[in-house]
C-alpha cells in the first residue's frame, strides 16, 4: 500500500509530466496547422474536382504543360470551312503569353485525303464500316480518336478534344490538373434524370450515376494516357447506346456525349468542370473570362436587337445556312443591342475569312 507521503512526493513529478505532454501535443498541433496553412504561392489541394480551379495558371516559374489540339472532321464543305476558321484562330493564339497550346491535328475520318491537307495538319483515319453509324455521323468521332491515338506520334502529354465550330477567343492554358481532366458542363447533359437508361451501361457496382459528369468529349483537356484507355470504351458504349432503341430515342443528337461521359466514369475519371471554358451564343451574352466561343446555335435577331430564336431573324448568323459552302467574306455586323458574344463571334469570323487565302474558292 502506498502511503500519503509517497503520493505527495509523486504529485509534482506527475504534474511536470502532464504539463510536458500537454506542451508537446499543443506544439505539434500548432506546427501542423502552420505547415498546412494555405499560402499565396501554393495551389490548394483539390478534394472535390467538380469546382472552379484556382487561377494560378500564369504563376511565375510554373512548368509549362503543352497540350495537343485535336479536332475530328469530315470532308464535307460544311466541316471544311469551320475547320479553316478554327485553325486560323489556333495559330493566332498559340504563341501568345499564357498559351500552352502545342501541336494541332485535324483527324479526318473520311478515309481519304482532301484539299485541305497542305493548309491544316491532318491525319486521315477510316470511317466506321458502312451502316454502322445508322446515319448518326458523330459516332465516327470516338472511332477516329481510337485510330489516331494508336497510329499517330503525339509529342504532348495532354490533349484538347475540340470541334470545328470552336473559335479561340484568347490564349488557352492547360486547365487540367494531373489526373483530373477539365471539361465544360453542359446544361442538357443530366445523368441523374436518366438513371434507368444509364444503368444499362453503368452498373450499380460502379457507384451512383452522379459519378457520371455532365459533359461531352469536347471541350476536354485530358492526359493522353487517360484518353488512350477511355477512347475504346467511349466507342463501344456509344455504339451500344445507338443500338438500344430506348436510349437512342431519349438521347438523340447528344448520345455520343453521354457515351464519353459514361466511358470516363467507368474508368474512374472525374473532370474538373469549368464554366469559363467556353460560351455558347446567343444564350451566353458576354465574353467574360472565356477561352472559346462555340457557335452551335443559330443567332437570330430583329433589327431592334431582339432575339427571335426559333424564328428566322431580320439579321442572322447560323452555321447551318452554309451547308454546301463557306459563308461570304465581310458578313454584316449585328444590329445595335445584340449581345457582345454574338458581335465578337461575327467579327472573328470576318477577320479569319479576310485573312485566309482562297476563302471564296
Amino acid at each position: 500500500m502506498i502511503g500519503r507521503k509517497s503520493i505527495g512526493r509523486a504529485s509534482p513529478l506527475l504534474l511536470i509530466l502532464v504539463a510536458l505532454a500537454s506542451f508537446l501535443v499543443t506544439y505539434n498541433l500548432v506546427v501542423l496547422v502552420i505547415k498546412n496553412w494555405p499560402r499565396e504561392e501554393q495551389t490548394p489541394v483539390v478534394d472535390d474536382p467538380v469546382i472552379q480551379m484556382p487561377t494560378d495558371l500564369n504563376r511565375p516559374g510554373r512548368t509549362r504543360r503543352p497540350f495537343h489540339v485535336a479536332v475530328t472532321a469530315t470532308d464535307a464543305p460544311y466541316s471544311k470551312w469551320q475547320c479553316r476558321i478554327m485553325y486560323y484562330w489556333y495559330k493566332n493564339m498559340k504563341d501568345k503569353e499564357g498559351s500552352e497550346m502545342g501541336g494541332f491535328t485535324r483527324i479526318l475520318h473520311s478515309g481519304k485525303p482532301d484539299n485541305l491537307m497542305d493548309e491544316i495538319p491532318t491525319f486521315v483515319v477510316d470511317p466506321l464500316p458502312a451502316g454502322m453509324d445508322q446515319g448518326y455521323i458523330v459516332l465516327n468521332r470516338p472511332w477516329a480518336f481510337v485510330q489516331w491515338l494508336e497510329k499517330a506520334t503525339i509529342k504532348e502529354d495532354y490533349i484538347l478534344m475540340a470541334e470545328p465550330d470552336h473559335v479561340f477567343v484568347k490564349p488557352l492554358p492547360n486547365l487540367a490538373r494531373g489526373s483530373y481532366p477539365t471539361g465544360f458542363p453542359f446544361f442538357y447533359i443530366k445523368p441523374s434524370e436518366h438513371e434507368k437508361l444509364l444503368r444499362k451501361f453503368f452498373p450499380e457496382e460502379k457507384g451512383p450515376v452522379t459519378n457520371i459528369d455532365p459533359i461531352g468529349n469536347s471541350p476536354v483537356i485530358i492526359q493522353k494516357s487517360q484518353l488512350e484507355k477511355i477512347a475504346p470504351t467511349w466507342m463501344n458504349v456509344s455504339l451500344m447506346m445507338k443500338d438500344d432503341k430506348e436510349t437512342d430515342k431519349a438521347f438523340g443528337w447528344v448520345l455520343e456525349m453521354y457515351g464519353y461521359a459514361v466511358a470516363s466514369a467507368l474508368h474512374g475519371v472525374q473532370h474538373i468542370l469549368r464554366k469559363d471554358f467556353m460560351i455558347q451564343p446567343p444564350w451566353d451574352l458576354k465574353l467574360g473570362n472565356t477561352y472559346i466561343i462555340h457557335y452551335t446555335y443559330g443567332c437570330d435577331y430583329s433589327l431592334k436587337g431582339d432575339l427571335t430564336y426559333g424564328k428566322i431573324g431580320e439579321w442572322r448568323f447560323d452555321k447551318r445556312s452554309y451547308l454546301r459552302g463557306p459563308p461570304p467574306r465581310n458578313l454584316s455586323l449585328p444590329p445595335p443591342g445584340v449581345p457582345e458574344s454574338v458581335v465578337t463571334l461575327v467579327k472573328m469570323v470576318n477577320e479569319a475569312t479576310s485573312k485566309i487565302p482562297g476563302w471564296d474558292d
